[in-house]
């Protein structure tokens, strides 16, 4: 660290390390030729970022200057572009022609370039929802509803290759669901944690939403409010460039290695729960559609399907798939996946405040895999004596928790390690899983 202060004085040194930011730096999603970097500011401020190959004596490189706004929550976001593949490098923020101290080392590294044979490099990442921000004045009563933020350096310890958010990423509180500006203000002050910045600066992180994050509790697609919320989530995070603009909310996809993730919206399209007489749905029929086509063509080893709420789970309780007359759609897509034999196929879900791992086997057909990782921050339910018929034993975990799932192995013998970790890092449980 002393010495990259030092040529930070030598080779920055029309930049004077004094100015401040609010929120961030943040690595948003990673390829092999390009990076997307966020940072918030306190006010209205000309915004660069610096970069160059890690432990390089180069010259610095400069993202063009930008001027926050209020009415972009003073963010900033910019995609660097013409990276090589497979390298390591460093950044900086620069405020107002003043460079910022580092939060750790802030190194991305790029991916490595997918040719014509796959890649098959080992793949760590992290995964997790339900973080709840307490701000007094504004939460429940009672005893405070979020503790133990050390789970995010426990996070950053673990040196994932990303983090994917799988919702409830904030709470949105009552008052804050009326306008932008008090949207706004909930992801402002749920990122000014000092437990996150090493995460964010150093982690590329990548999210999806679900209900508290979207609108109102167990809020569908009639909330009034949801292009706002739209809005406000893409001013927060740096997902990659969406790859289906004909549909609604959040749908994204990207791959890393031999894996492919799909990153689902459970709620723009939601149906309501008392729809009556009508064919009712979670995903909207278009995210349906999109979905079986992107699972049928895909050549990923392992298929991770993010979404907010569980999909395996048989119990037809609360927001789970198998309840509120959405059963008829959850088992629509297992016979799709069973009817093209998709292998390999891993929901990832949050939602319900503990974490456990169900699979659909049955004979002939292929496993498909619900792990449900949660919570973060937020208070913790005890679900054990629900009747998931689907739940592997052991798995159920009724504590603050995160999850480091690691792909690794030789082609042909790919191998998915699941392991649960709590708010101190220490690890709790794990299974692997071969490839089929």
């Amino acid at each position: 660290m002393k010495n990259l202060l030092f040529l930070l004085f030598l080779i920055v040194s029309n930049f004077n390390i004094v100015a401040q930011i609010l929120n961030g730096p943040m690595i948003g999603y990673v390829q092999a030729r390009e990076v997307a970097l966020w940072v918030q500011t306190e006010r209205s401020q000309t915004v660069q970022f610096i970069y160059r190959k890690a432990g390089s004596h180069s010259s610095w490189k400069l993202t063009p200057p930008q001027q926050t706004r209020e009415e972009t929550a003073f963010t900033y976001k910019v995609v660097v572009q013409d990276l090589k593949p497979g390298e390591r490098y460093e950044y900086l923020v620069v405020l107002d022609h003043q460079t910022e101290l580092p939060f750790g080392a802030q190194i991305f590294k790029t991916t490595a370039a997918n040719g014509r044979k796959k890649n098959t490099a080992d793949l760590t990442f992290a995964i997790g929802s339900c973080a709840y921000i307490n701000e007094e004045g504004f939460d429940r009563p009672g005893k405070p509803y979020g503790g133990e933020y050390q789970i995010f350096d426990a996070i950053y310890q673990s040196k994932p290759d990303m983090m994917l958010w799988l919702g409830d990423n904030v709470y949105y509180r009552e008052a804050d669901l009326a306008t932008k500006s008090t949207m706004c203000h909930r992801y402002s002050f749920s990122r000014n944690l000092p437990e996150l910045k090493k995460l964010l600066a150093n982690i590329p992180q990548y999210a999806i939403w679900d209900d508290h994050d979207f609108g109102p509790n167990d809020s569908d697609g009639s909330f009034l409010n949801k292009t706002l919320s739209k809005e406000v989530f893409d001013l927060f995070w740096a997902n990659p460039p969406q790859k289906a603009p004909q549909l609604n909310g959040v749908t994204n996809q990207f791959t890393q290695s031999d894996c492919q993730f799909f990153l689902l919206d459970n709620r723009y399209d939601r149906s309501p729960i008392d729809l009556k007489d009508a064919p009712k749905t979670i995903l909207g029929f278009d995210q349906l559609a999109w979905l079986k086509e992107q699972l049928l063509q895909s050549s990923a080893t392992f298929k991770f399907i993010a979404m907010g709420g569980q999909f395996l789970n048989t119990a037809p309780v609360f927001e789970n798939y198998s309840a509120n007359g959405f059963d008829k759609e959850r088992q629509e897509l297992i016979d799709f996946i069973c009817q093209h034999q998709i292998k390999n196929v891993v929901f990832l879900t949050g939602d319900r405040h503990h974490s456990e791992l169900s699979i659909f086997n049955e004979q002939g057909k292929p496993f498909i895999y619900d792990l449900t990782v949660s919570p973060l921050t937020s208070g913790t339910h005890d679900a054990l004596n629900e009747a998931n018929l689907l739940r592997v034993k052991g798995s159920h975990i009724a504590t603050r928790n995160f999850g480091l799932l690691k792909v690794s192995g030789k082609k042909n013998e790919r191998v998915l390690e699941i392991e649960i970790y709590d708010s101190y890092g220490q690890r709790i449980w794990k299974l692997p899983i071969k490839a089929e």
